[in-house]
């Protein structure tokens, strides 16, 4: 029987912060007003959570932002290739627009 921690219910589920989730939001707004990508998901697993861009929501994510939440280390990768891992967010979501902007004009 599992039982739920009311004391810390996000002890068990690592998440994104508010302003975490902000500049992950922007990104994706700004991607979305040039037509680039056209929907978000976010999946939490164990130890991890997962912030995915689509170009079309039945393909699988084209740019996942991924947290580990017991060592704060946050990782980019591009389809299923991690093309970054660093322990800040900004750098995290640099690579993004980097990598994005590239795709974008190709």
């Amino acid at each position: 029987m599992h039982r739920q921690n009311w004391a810390n219910p996000g002890r068990d589920r690592p998440f994104f912060s508010r302003g975490e989730l902000q500049q992950l939001l922007a990104l994706y707004s700004q991607r979305v007003s040039e037509g680039v990508w056209r929907d978000y998901a976010i999946d939490q697993q164990k130890g991890a959570v997962f912030f995915c861009v689509f170009r079309h929501s039945g393909e699988t994510p084209l740019y996942t932002v991924g947290k580990k939440a017991d060592r704060g280390i946050y990782e980019v990768f591009d389809g299923v290739r991690r093309v970054k891992r660093t322990s800040s967010l900004d750098e995290a979501v640099h690579t993004l627009k980097r990598r994005s902007a590239v795709r974008a004009v190709t």
